[in-house]
């Protein structure tokens, strides 16, 4: 028997005492129970740190990060019990998937042999990276990003955006990475087989800095998978949230995840669930013997 029934046999104008000693509740029990329901809800500090988390990732993070990244702001929370939480308070990230096939491997052009043979885990920075271009979609049309990836610690450190996609872009990409990191000679550059990384102008710049590439098996997207993977964070946490009216409002946008985010926020699972920049700042202060 509830507090509400006794509720309602009290506007019958039965007394409450009455009532109480016929449904076995005590007038103590009742009282409390009236003060509880004239009382606002305490919220639960566990959801207020997960929405905060969440809304931190730019609603990107599922129960594995977010528990990842409450632990190192000292909250406990096991995964089941972000789950819980996650699926009561509605925070699921929301994306829709659209497609658009940006290589062209159907050319008479030179092509690299594979050297990069899907070594993905490198001890150090600047042996090897990958590259590619992808698509976002804008109100005004196409954009194109090319982007730069440091396979040790799974940075952006070259991109370039553009409505179009010739071999300048791709170049431009490589040419800010070359800029930021300085690489030694032997570095390896890996992409796919398309016309622009196949270009005359792009293989010049590899050669000129002494820089040796690297290009997937025809028709093979697992070589090149960690870039892909990064297009794909790209676009759920980010690109398909989003309505971008134009060129411009995507390009801001895009460097932000970038910079802001991914190099130096995101959680990455690879790298112990530090950021890029996290980790490569632990990487650079351990001894070496």
């Amino acid at each position: 028997m509830s507090y509400q029934l006794v509720e309602q046999l009290q506007k019958k104008a039965v007394p409450v005492s009455q009532v109480c000693r016929v449904l076995g509740v005590s007038h103590s029990g009742y009282y409390a129970a009236r003060l509880r329901s004239c009382q606002a809800p305490v919220a639960c500090a566990d959801s207020v740190h997960l929405k905060a988390a969440f809304a931190a990732s730019g609603r990107a993070y599922g129960s594995r990060r977010l528990c990842a990244v409450l632990k190192q702001q000292g909250v406990t929370m096991g995964r089941r019990r972000v789950r819980t939480l996650m699926r009561a308070n509605g925070l699921r990230a929301v994306w829709k998937r659209k497609f658009m096939h940006t290589t062209d491997s159907r050319h008479g052009l030179a092509v690299s042999p594979n050297v990069l043979a899907r070594q993905f885990e490198q001890p150090k920075p600047d042996r090897a990276w990958v590259c590619d271009i992808t698509y976002i979609r804008t109100r005004s049309g196409w954009l194109y990003l090319a982007a730069v990836l440091d396979l040790h610690s799974r940075k952006i450190v070259g991109w370039a955006m553009a409505p179009s996609m010739p071999a300048t872009l791709v170049c431009t990409a490589l040419q800010m990475a070359i800029g930021q990191r300085n690489p030694a000679n032997g570095l390896v550059v890996h992409s796919d087989r398309g016309t622009q990384y196949a270009s005359a102008e792009h293989q010049g710049l590899l050669k000129k800095h002494g820089l040796v590439g690297s290009m997937s098996r025809k028709g093979n997207c697992w070589d090149n998978s960690v870039m892909e993977r990064f297009f794909l964070s790209l676009k759920m946490e980010r690109v398909w949230q989003r309505d971008y009216a134009n060129h411009g409002e995507a390009i801001h946008d895009v460097a932000d995840y970038i910079v802001n985010f991914y190099n130096s926020v995101r959680l990455h699972s690879k790298l112990g669930y530090l950021s890029p920049n996290a980790f490569e700042h632990k990487s650079a202060t351990q001894p070496t013997y």
